[in-house]
């Protein structure tokens, strides 16, 4: 009897523990209404998608200084959105990080980071790490592209800018820009989810 008492309590931990990872990581899926958010951009104002009025959508990308992947694609993401913020798409890069545990992420790097590259979307910070479990996003780069609907601003595209993080010239598949295209022109997105490559958030 007391075995039996202890198999099922095990398993009722199981269970729980279970629930609460896959709740943890689940996130946004594709149709989800993500939620707006305040948080601090490298010039000291703080950032709400609210704030860009004219926006049709957000190309958000949860990114860092410290990754090798994250810094493979920071030229990249500036070019979506020299190419995309004045169509309506704007790029909104969070740093997700807990700085602590990579205090080469803290706001000062990333003005530093951000003044050496000549960085022209917001580069904001999710003090608290309180974003990024809502979108459900675990690598630095994550992108998740937002449009603009009546009920909000409905996820279209989650996972990678493109399939090649090494080298940009001999990038195949586009995700991102396909994605973006597709929404501008009116059309479906033929790929809708891919799998992040990237350095895992650190908490």
């Amino acid at each position: 009897m007391k075995q039996l008492i202890k198999i099922i309590v095990v398993a009722l931990l199981v269970i729980t523990v279970s629930a609460f990872s896959s709740k943890k990581e689940k996130g946004y899926g594709i149709g989800d209404i993500a939620t707006d958010f305040k948080l601090e951009n490298i010039d000291g104002k703080m950032v709400s998608l609210k704030d860009f009025k004219e926006a049709k959508g957000f190309i958000v990308v949860f990114t860092c200084n410290t990754c090798p992947y994250a810094v493979a694609y920071e030229d990249r993401v500036e070019a979506l959105n020299k190419k995309y913020a004045k169509q309506g798409y704007p790029v909104i890069a969070i740093m997700p990080n807990n700085t602590d545990v990579k205090p080469g992420d803290k706001m000062s790097a990333m003005q530093e980071r951000a003044k050496e590259k000549g960085f022209t979307f917001p580069y904001i910070i999710d003090e608290g790490q309180k974003v990024y479990p809502q979108y459900g996003a675990t690598k630095t780069p994550h992108v998740y592209i937002l449009q603009k609907t009546d009920k909000g601003n409905e996820v279209k595209y989650i996972g990678a800018i493109d399939d090649n993080y090494q080298d940009a010239a001999a990038v195949k598949e586009k995700y991102a820009e396909k994605a973006v295209d597709a929404l501008l022109e009116g059309k479906a997105i033929n790929i809708k989810e891919t799998k992040a490559i990237g350095c895992s958030i650190k908490v």
